[in-house]
């Protein structure tokens, strides 16, 4: 068998962007694109639309392989398109959160060298300002918005119009295929909720196993309907567009979060799947005009561990809420919580509490772990036995851009190192239980701070919540609970309140000492609770002088 070795016939590189060239031969008539009151796709219609960006990029702009073309959009028909074409230039893709300010949005060009800026023309102030100070800025090009009319400060600052790069491509342009799977094909920026930004490289053999076992996963069949509620910029969202494609479904597009017209389009287009965070769900199932769906709709989450509360308000409603657990490191969703059909025997509030665990890998993934920081072995399948996760698969980014230190704490012995704190049940189902910065440590005793949140949840005045640590003179430090309550309550509980239905459910050194009331959590453009601000809150109160307990 020594003589057995690949040829071109069978080792072409495996990318994504195939997915288009087949979903315009097999679903050529059928819906690509929805948005707003008129703009509707086929996929044959959408494969060409590429194309012709993508030539343009590469013919009339001059853009070459492996340079960086970056975004700036909602969720648009624009904003998927681009997906396909900007690699089929030969580019890279980099999406740029569009919650960010100037000076983060101008950091991020710089750092990753954008030769071009695609703009969605509600953020073209913000690109404008955020380019201001460059002695050779990105070449901006401006996407209108046929639904919505917006005025542009300065358009003499935008070179081309995208509707202008989609006339003049070439609807037959032989796209630019990758040299090697292991080639760039995405950057993408961390969140920074715990730290600096950091550009994760990813390749096209990564995207493409992402996709397909995103499929496989999840049990996607072909033409479904998929409505945009997680945003493109936040991990290719989670390598969906690129998934849809392949099994010719229907995208249906989404400039704002809004529960009244989510439910509309979930009526009106018979939507079948949609993604989000913990907190998305959350929103749509404590709205006021929140009703029973007609139809059931598929929701995957991830991002954070879903509150028990939530995922009964949902399935109430219809929705079939899915859990995992993905990183921007791994492109999307690598751990999900395989529902098992004995479990469906058990009352609801234990279905709720084996669903919030984060599960097993996918099958696409190679191996997951929890090790134990200093010894390095695995930790006891206990269910109780703090470890920090760690993880191997073909969908592991290459590393952090420009940034070979940083690479080097992450992907280190084989092994991804994730920095979150989880369990391993008996059952080999994994449990997310903290971040390793957010774990609190109250007299020298580990607190999960997300095991205080389920707590807190569990309360029926409370709609979101989120703990950290605050200094304390005894203790080293306990934890602050921040709390928003739901509307419309007759009476609302005081802090003393909260605190001692807490001391009613779980161990005393959990409690939280303090409880502080916002009208709403600040959070991240991907939904989740952004802790470090938080922290900063705590920490300006001062330590707590609390007696011993």
């Amino acid at each position: 068998m020594e003589e057995m070795k690949p040829s071109a016939a069978n080792s072409p590189p495996l990318t994504p962007l195939g997915f288009l060239e087949r979903a315009a031969t097999v679903y050529g008539d059928c819906t690509s694109i929805v948005y707003g009151n008129s703009t509707v796709y086929t996929w044959r219609e959408t494969n060409i639309r590429c194309l012709r960006v993508a030539s343009s990029l590469s013919s009339s702009i001059g853009i070459r392989r492996s340079d960086v073309v970056s975004v700036l959009s909602a969720n648009t028909p624009a904003m998927y398109e681009l997906q396909f074409a900007v690699p089929m230039s030969g580019a890279i893709l980099n999406n740029i959160n569009t919650r960010l300010d100037t000076r983060t949005v101008s950091v991020l060009l710089r750092h990753c060298e954008s030769k071009l800026l695609f703009v969605d023309v509600f953020y073209s102030d913000l690109a404008v300002e955020a380019i201001s100070l460059f002695d050779k800025p990105p070449i901006l090009v401006l996407i209108s918005d046929e639904e919505e009319s917006v005025d542009v400060a300065d358009r003499s600052k935008f070179c081309y119009s995208y509707e202008d790069l989609v006339e003049r491509g070439d609807p037959e342009f032989n796209w630019v295929r990758p040299v090697s799977e292991w080639d760039p094909i995405v950057v993408n920026y961390t969140s920074g909720t715990t730290s600096s930004p950091k550009g994760v490289v990813h390749c096209h053999r990564g995207i493409f196993v992402m996709a397909i076992d995103s499929l496989v996963d999840w049990t996607v069949p072909k033409n479904p309907v998929y409505l945009w509620t997680l945003p493109m910029f936040h991990a290719n969202g989670w390598c969906y567009p690129w998934a849809i494609a392949a099994v010719g479904g229907t995208n249906v597009c989404l400039r704002k979060f809004q529960t009244p017209l989510i439910y509309r389009l979930i009526r009106d287009h018979g939507v079948t799947h949609m993604c989000g965070a913990p907190v998305v769900l959350n929103m749509l199932t404590a709205d006021r005009e929140s009703q029973p769906l007609t139809s059931p709709v598929h929701f995957l989450t991830a991002g954070s561990t879903p509150p028990a509360s939530v995922l009964l308000r949902a399935e109430s409603l219809g929705f079939i809420v899915s859990h995992g657990y993905g990183l921007t490191e791994t492109a999307g969703v690598i751990v999900s919580c395989v529902w098992k059909p004995k479990w469906n025997l058990l009352p609801a509030s234990d279905r709720a509490r084996l669903k919030v665990r984060q599960g097993v890998r996918t099958v696409g993934f190679t191996e997951i772990d929890v090790v134990d920081p200093g010894s390095g072995r695995s930790v006891e399948r206990d269910g109780e036995t703090f470890g920090e996760i760690v993880m191997r698969g073909s969908s592991i980014m290459l590393g952090y851009l420009n940034d070979p230190i940083g690479t080097g704490k992450s992907l280190k012995n084989g092994w991804l190192f994730t920095g979150d704190v989880g369990v391993i049940h008996g059952d080999g189902y994994l449990e997310i239980k903290d971040r390793s910065k957010d774990v609190i440590i109250t007299g020298g005793e580990n607190v999960s701070s997300v095991e205080v949140e389920k707590v807190l949840y569990t309360n029926p005045a409370v709609n979101e919540a989120a703990v950290v640590a605050r200094p304390d003179e005894f203790w080293g430090e306990t934890p602050c609970a921040f709390v928003s309550l739901k509307t419309g309550l007759t009476r609302k509980p005081t802090e003393k309140e909260i605190i001692e239905d807490c001391k009613k459910k779980m161990p005393h050194y959990m409690v939280p000492k303090t409880v502080t009331f916002l009208e709403e959590l600040p959070k991240t453009s991907t939904g989740k609770i952004p802790k470090f601000v938080l922290k900063k809150m705590a920490s300006k109160m001062g330590s707590t002088r609390l007696s011993r307990m």
